[in-house]
């Protein structure tokens, strides 16, 4: 019989850790999350419970979501697997660490498995689950089962990838939009447009794939041929991107990135976004219902 995951640790309570709580929370879990500011933070909702120590009772699950320091993460896993059984799943947040090896330093490795949300964690609808080689079907299964109650679709990757599937897809789109702002054929506003009022759209009802089987897989493999040639296949990362990040230009944390942030109201910016975001996942719901 496969045991349900009722009580739930998240040891991190950055912006990921409070989102990933909160979704726990919201889903009827016993949530606590492990902070090393225990006494300076707040419940983000009721029903959390926030502590600077491990909780004596065995949680069976818990998600990781610190910085990411493959070194950070080892000894917290080690800590973990010292003081609590074989059947707490271990589950990392990462999502640009490699799983299997952290996999391969566990002992109980088939307790292992990635639970990668975005952010806003608590918002959106999908989460990568990922399995490392050792993997169990029944930590899958119990897993994916738990993501459901808090109204999380599990997306499965049968064996981990640089950047999973969602990192992949969308760092193609940016590497071949940053070619074309450094080639001065573009510019950074053109680009979001097109993502905000055609790509976003679309996508949104019939996804990348399906849109092709609708509008004919042979205009599709003809326009591949015409266009794929084409791109900017260059394996290093983006010379734009990286001076910026080298000059201290880093978007809204310091003013100044492909935007000029200087002297707007980012706070409100940031809420109004968040709240068409929850619109249009409203929407979206009710559509698939």
């Amino acid at each position: 019989m496969t045991l349900p995951v009722t009580k739930v640790l998240i040891v991190g309570h950055g912006a990921m850790g409070s989102g990933i709580a909160l979704s726990f929370a919201r889903g009827g879990f016993e949530t606590t999350v492990l902070s090393r500011s225990a006494a300076k933070s707040s419940d983000p909702a009721n029903g959390v419970r926030i502590t600077d120590q491990l909780p004596a009772e065995q949680p069976d699950l818990v998600i990781e979501a610190v910085p990411e320091q493959m070194a950070l993460k080892t000894v917290l896993f080690e800590r973990l697997e010292r003081t609590y059984g074989p059947t707490m799943i271990l589950a990392s947040n990462t999502s640009s660490l490699p799983l299997q090896e952290m996999a391969d330093r566990l002992r109980r490795p088939a307790q292992f498995i990635g639970i990668h949300y975005m952010h806003p964690a608590e918002a959106l609808p999908m989460v990568e689950v990922v399995r490392a080689s050792q993997t169990s079907d029944e930590t899958v299964t119990r897993t994916v089962a738990a993501l459901a109650r808090t109204g999380k679709e599990a997306i499965l990757l049968n064996r981990p990838v640089v950047g999973f599937l969602i990192n992949r897809l969308q760092h193609a789109i940016l590497h071949e939009a940053y070619h074309l702002i450094e080639e001065g054929i573009v510019r950074a506003e053109d680009v979001d447009n097109v993502a905000k009022w055609l790509l976003g759209p679309r996508m949104c009802v019939t996804g990348l794939i399906e849109q092709k089987d609708i509008s004919g897989l042979d205009t599709h493999a003809l326009a591949q041929r015409g266009i794929v040639p084409h791109l900017h296949h260059g394996a290093e990362p983006s010379r734009l991107l990286q001076e910026k990040y080298q000059s201290g230009q880093l978007g809204v944390k310091t003013g100044v990135g492909f935007y000029d942030w200087r002297n707007r109201d980012v706070a409100a910016h940031k809420k109004k976004a968040g709240t068409t975001l929850e619109r249009l996942l409203r929407l979206l719901r009710a559509e698939r219902a």
